[in-house]
């Protein structure tokens, strides 16, 4: 599964690459471009503010949107002193209409920003989706109307994929799987932060079906906060099924009670903290290998 992982990743950099320039060619640097997502998340998210964006301390990595604009991230690395138990890889807004997932993720980084122990080794990435969010209204899709959670390889996907969207959907065309596996630079990026990363553990955020799904090894946290544990399946192309099952890596899908509110202060916190605890004891106290670091725009 991993050498046909890599070959459709390097199949899709031929595809794609000439087609997603990063804005403003080469006048814009990575400061710029952090400030201008700040800016366009403050003015989309009632409950991220520009000044709390800024001072998460994004950086923008190699990865764009359809549309150009650069998909922001944020690492917490092992303290020097402390190799880390494993490595979580959380991002938020694969769906551009899910707005509390993109805005939960930031509410997290804000605690990790002062409680970072090292325990783990985060990277974090609040919006995946920035063309879909940036929307109005938010798009589940990205800019080429392509539901990026059917666009992860799988075994036979053209035909898996078609047969779900056609048969199972009707073809919803908000459950369009997109032309090829990885055809999407979204999804692409995100499957190569997957190799170069390693995690021992992913997390996405989606809302409103306010349940928590699990993919892949056990054992899965029974709850997050008041999110109970319901096993929803996977589907071809999803995230779940290529990590989860192909890979074998545990992804937790926090489902958000509502997609356009937040949850309380309280219960934001809740999940954070059940899921520390999870992670804690479903991760291994071996340290983890490095990881490779994440790339900035042209690195």
């Amino acid at each position: 599964m991993f050498e046909v992982v890599n070959v459709l990743l390097l199949a899709a950099g031929a595809l794609i690459g000439s087609e997603v320039p990063a804005p403003g060619a080469a006048t814009a640097t990575a400061s710029d471009e952090v400030r201008l997502s700040c800016e366009r998340f403050a003015a989309r998210l009632a409950s991220v503010s520009l000044d709390e964006c800024l001072g998460i301390g994004l950086q923008a990595t190699d990865g764009r949107s359809v549309a150009g604009l650069p998909i922001v991230a944020r690492e917490y690395p092992p303290v020097e002193a402390r190799p880390p138990r494993g490595r979580v890889l959380l991002f938020g807004g694969i769906h551009g209409d899910e707005l509390s997932s993109v805005s939960i993720v930031f509410k997290w980084m804000g605690i990790l920003n002062r409680f970072h122990s090292g325990l783990f080794h985060w990277r974090i990435v609040p919006a995946l989706n920035p063309d879909g969010l940036l929307q109005r209204p938010g798009s589940r899709m990205n800019a080429n109307g392509v539901d990026l959670n059917r666009n992860f390889p799988c075994p036979d996907w053209l035909a898996a994929t078609r047969d779900y969207w056609e048969r199972r959907t009707g073809k919803n065309p908000r459950r369009y799987p997109g032309p090829a596996a990885l055809s999407e630079p979204e999804s692409r990026w995100l499957a190569e932060q997957i190799e170069r990363f390693q995690p021992d553990v992913i997390v996405s955020v989606h809302a409103p079906h306010s349940v928590v799904d699990f993919d892949g090894p056990p054992h899965p946290p029974r709850k997050l906060g008041s999110l109970e544990l319901k096993l929803l399946g996977t589907y071809p192309g999803s995230l779940g099924r290529y990590a989860g099952f192909f890979q074998e890596i545990p992804v937790v899908t926090i489902e958000l009670e509502s997609a356009t509110s937040m949850p309380s202060l309280r219960e934001q916190k809740r999940i954070w903290i059940d899921l520390v605890r999870w992670l804690k004891e479903r991760l291994p106290e071996a340290p983890s290998s490095p990881a490779q670091t994440l790339a900035a725009p042209g690195g």
